[in-house]
């Protein structure tokens, strides 16, 4: 990867998404964000494409789908 990509990479950092409660249910969602457990324990280390599977997984749950 050149110089420049790693620099548009890094303007284009996917956010967290945690709201600061991670609470989990009895489906090891949080109750807030909507994460597993384990898409929460492995964030830091996700690139920025599979943060955004997981953002598309959240938006999914939200919707009331079931998606691990």
């Amino acid at each position: 990867m050149s110089v420049k990509e790693k620099m548009s990479e890094q303007k284009s950092l996917v956010r967290n998404p945690c709201m600061g409660v991670c609470a989990l249910d009895k489906d090891d969602l949080c109750i807030a964000c909507r994460r597993s457990g384990m898409e929460i324990a492995e964030w830091g280390v996700l690139s920025n494409e599979q943060r955004r599977e997981v953002i598309k997984k959240i938006e999914r749950r939200y919707k009331g789908e079931i998606c691990y």
